[in-house]
């Protein structure tokens, strides 16, 4: 992995040395915009809408609006000048239980790696973090802008998750809320009742990308100029049941799968998720950029795929 940070965590008197580095990636494909009739890549020019002319990147600055119609411009330089402290560092503002933080605020999440210096120091904090069960609120500034952040333990790491400012978050505005809903006491027991038999331990490695899978097979049968596989029909809808009437057989339906339809399921999907491994779906993307034999490939020189190499806190 590269840094894409280098800065420090700053507590009270005591400072480590970290190394910023992404702690996820996407494993979606990625495709390119082209031409339909020959399959050449559309590429986008940085025009000025002044001067009609091509504007190399270098000569691009950040320009803001304002109401009148004047335009600021802010270089580097001016970014540079502002006053903030944390652009180097992880500054530590309290400890706060985790419970008292809303998924809602969390961006992306980050690894960070201590400095060769700073092993001990970074150790202790973290066994420190898991002692008490809270995480350290930070103020960090990254890409030239400070934002709010949560810093925890995590399989021997501390793991850096961006916030969202709180006037960043939405409130919802439905009309529903405004309406005085009831819901009959059987109704919640039933609901209730339906949880508790769908109830789990969350285990990731359980799940797979059934969208990539399937993606995946899409590239490898045009490349092949196959047809592609057909879409599953959704089922028929069914008769039109009252709220309580679909509780219990929701609740029914659980229950029967609990014997060893669900375990049977998971296992499927166990083997599914190994049948669609990320080797398998990009083999089937190589495929579809290397030989580029469809019939659209042979019209033109550009029928590509790439896909990523590799594949959301607290």
């Amino acid at each position: 992995m590269r840094a894409m940070w280098k800065g420090a965590i700053s507590f009270g008197l005591v400072t480590i040395g970290v190394k910023l580095f992404a702690a996820t990636e996407e494993h979606d494909f990625r495709f390119h915009q082209v031409h339909r009739v020959d399959n050449g890549r559309i590429r986008y020019q940085r025009v000025c809408t002044v001067c009609g002319e091509e504007v190399p990147y270098a000569d691009i600055a950040k320009g803001y609006e304002l109401e009148d119609g004047r335009m600021v411009v802010l270089g580097d330089e001016d970014f540079d000048k502002l006053p903030i402290s944390t652009d180097r560092a992880i500054e530590v503002v309290e400890f706060v239980p985790a419970e008292d933080v809303d998924p809602i605020y969390f961006q992306k999440s980050y690894y960070l790696e201590p400095e060769k210096a700073a092993v001990r120091p970074y150790v202790l904090l973290r066994q420190a973090l898991e002692r008490v069960d809270r995480l350290a609120l930070v103020k960090v500034t990254l890409r030239q802008r400070e934002t709010l952040a949560i810093l925890r333990a995590r399989e021997d790491v501390l793991v850096l998750h961006t916030m969202l400012w709180p006037d960043e978050i939405r409130t919802p505005d439905f009309g529903f809320l405004e309406s005085d809903t009831t819901v009959r006491p059987q109704e919640l027991e039933m609901a209730r009742s339906l949880i508790e038999n769908m109830a789990g331990e969350f285990t990731p490695e359980e799940f797979h990308d059934d969208y990539r899978e399937a993606v995946a097979e899409l590239i490898e049968a045009k490349a092949e100029g196959a047809e592609p596989p057909a879409r599953a029909e959704p089922e028929p809808a069914g008769e039109v049941i009252d709220l309580m009437t679909a509780l219990e057989r929701s609740v029914e339906a659980a229950r029967s799968s609990r014997g060893g339809g669900r375990a049977a399921s998971r296992e499927g999907g166990k083997r599914a998720g190994g049948r669609a491994k990320v080797a398998s779906s990009d083999r089937s993307a190589k495929k579809a950029a290397g030989e580029g034999k469809t019939s659209g490939a042979r019209s033109g020189a550009g029928g590509q795929r790439k896909t990523s190499g590799k594949k959301r806190p607290a």
